[in-house]
């Protein structure tokens, strides 16, 4: 055999080798390419993560049923209406207002952080979360659920509500959402208020 003939074939088995070489590498690396990306895909879909809205310093009425039912101060509303569940997201604190039909103020409602589920008309108040009834009583809790479809305020952690003569506390709560109507599941105290007024003014007023 002459010496062209065998680098020629030399030549032959290293390009056949190479083409196998390569062949490998394709498989081995294809599959994981694709992975990446659906990877990257699926990163990009994930636009509900992000709010569809978000307004900064908000004074608003809110209506219900053709009524306007509450009024909404907060530094920061953001909405998200890709989630599932849709809801609104008050993270830099939020002060709300209750109106009664009349247009009167049943509560007003405090707290650090609120979110409202829209589809469930389902409010979740949390971190120094406080509640004045029309009344004048004062409620004040770290977590606050308000559920508007079944008119019921709760919490299942540690409340302190104060009356005109005393105060109660307790762990677990439920009312009707006017705050006129609630009980303690687990009561730890009951503390009377105190006559503080001075005793020659109770004195004359027992002349009279």
């Amino acid at each position: 055999m002459t010496d062209k003939r065998k680098t020629s074939r030399k030549h032959s088995m290293l390009t056949g080798m190479t083409v196998i070489a390569w062949a490998v590498v394709m498989f081995v690396f294809l599959p994981s390419c694709g992975k990446k990306k659906d990877t990257t895909a699926a990163a990009v879909k994930e636009s509900d993560s992000l709010p569809d809205m978000r307004t900064l310093g908000v004074t608003t009425l809110v209506s219900d049923s053709g009524m306007i039912r509450y009024k909404i101060i907060t530094d920061e509303w953001l909405v998200y209406s890709q989630r599932d569940p849709s809801f609104w997201a008050f993270e830099k604190g939020i002060y709300l207002e209750k109106f009664d039909t009349l247009f009167h103020v049943d509560a007003s409602i405090k707290a650090d952080t609120a979110y409202y589920y829209e589809p469930k008309k389902l409010w979740e108040l949390r971190g120094n979360v406080h509640i004045q009834s029309q009344r004048g009583d004062k409620f004040d809790t770290q977590l606050m659920f308000w559920d508007q479809n079944k008119e019921r305020i709760y919490s299942d952690k540690f409340i302190r509500i104060e009356q005109v003569d005393k105060t109660l506390t307790g762990y677990g709560f439920e009312s009707n959402q006017e705050m006129t109507e609630y009980q303690i599941y687990n009561n730890t105290g009951i503390f009377m208020v105190e006559d503080t007024a001075p005793a020659d003014t109770a004195s004359r007023g027992n002349r009279n």
